[in-house]
Parts: C-alpha cells; structure tokens; sequence
C-alpha cells in the first residue's frame, strides 16, 4: 500500500481544526450512540440520492461509519465497508459486510489497498474531521479510476467536537468549505454541490451533499 499523505496545516490556518473538546477521540465515541443524527425525512431524501449516484454492484467505503448508512435497501451492492470509531455501532449496522475501528484525526492513513473501491462517503461527520486534505488524498488513492466521493453534511453536530471553521459557517459557505478540501487534495475532478433537503412543506433536518470524482488516469506516487 503505497503512502501520499500532505498535511492540512500547510494548506488551512491551524485554528481553522482546533475543537472546545480536544480529549481523545476515541473515549468520546467509546460509548455507542444508536441513534439517528438527521430526521425520517431527510433520511429518506438520502436513500433517494444514493441511489441516483451510487454504482450498482460496486465495493463502497462507508468512512466515519455508525450503526446506520442509510443506503436504499433496493441498490445491489457487493460489499459496503465501514471505518469508524466504535465497534458496537458498526456491529449494529446491518449493511456492513466488514467494518474496523480506525480514527482519523489520529491516524488519516486509510488501512486499504490502492484502488479498492468503486465510491466513497462520509455522512454527516466531516464537521469532525480535523485533518481533511490528508483524508481526502487517502481516500483518492483506495478509489478506482472515476470513481466518487460524496461528503453529505446537514447542520446537526456535537458542537464541542465540531472544527472551529465549521461552526462559523452557514450551510452555503460549508459546501465551500467542503469543495476546498477536494480542490486542495490531489486528483479530484467535477466537484459539485447537490441540495437534498427534503422537499415537504414541514420542517426537516437540510441535507447536502459536495462530490467529486477520481481524476481519470491518475496513478499513485509515493512520496519520496
């Protein structure tokens, strides 16, 4: 497995990623939370755009995963693979196939072999990530060739582990945000910002999602 990490500190101000809580990760997740984090419509808003932008039969990366992804349960899949931070969860989520405990923030390396998966997501969690343009070089060397990533977000968090730049921001200057971390990674292409809030005259959690695909023809380098 071939390593191209950058940090994100050479690209964003360091107090852009400072948290209220900077305690260890790990303990603050140690405890399952087998709930939700956006409401029945929105969820079901999401199942509505993963299946629009999923491949069929394809082997999907589910990063910063919980006990629920969320996909539609009529989408063929061959293997859906989580990566979080707690194993109960994971172990409670009935569409993972494989699932392993890796934080991010610590360790940004991604445990997979080079072009090992057909698409990539991260679902309402990004707001936690704290070494993202590291994250998102990684997860662009595990990605076939055209394949995607999608970063869906609402304005749900954990304030006191949300990033700094994050709680500052409203919802349009997140999904900036969001595509500035794929523009200052390496080898992504067709960055685009989707609404799929759902369309009902109530209120609902908004739902949106930044995606961008694997330039085509790129290759992995090591660094030096």
């Amino acid at each position: 497995m071939e390593s191209r990490l950058s940090s994100t500190s050479e690209t964003f101000p360091p107090e852009f990623f400072r948290r209220e809580d900077e305690g260890d990760d790990g303990l603050f997740y140690a405890e399952p939370r087998l709930v939700v984090h956006i409401d029945e419509h929105a969820i079901a808003a999401l199942g509505e755009y993963f299946a629009r932008v999923l491949p069929q039969n394809g082997v999907i990366l589910d990063l910063m995963s919980s006990w629920r992804s969320h996909l539609p349960e009529a989408l063929p899949i061959r293997k859906l693979v989580g990566l979080g931070l707690n194993s109960t969860e994971m172990t409670e989520n009935p569409q993972l196939d494989e699932s392993m405990v890796h934080d991010l923030n610590s360790d940004p390396e991604l445990p997979f072999e080079d072009r090992s998966f057909d698409a990539a997501l991260v679902t309402v969690s990004i707001q936690y990530m704290i070494r993202p343009v590291e994250v998102f070089n990684q997860v662009n060397r595990v990605l076939r060739e055209g394949a995607k990533f999608h970063v869906i977000y609402s304005n749900r968090m954990f304030s006191d582990k949300a990033v700094w730049i994050w709680r500052t921001l409203d919802d349009d200057r997140r999904a900036q945000l969001v595509g500035s971390y794929f523009a200052q990674s390496e080898g992504w292409e067709a960055i685009q910002t989707t609404a799929i809030s759902p369309k009902l005259d109530l209120n609902s959690d908004p739902l949106y999602a930044v995606s961008a695909r694997k330039m085509a023809g790129r290759t992995e380098q090591a660094e030096p």
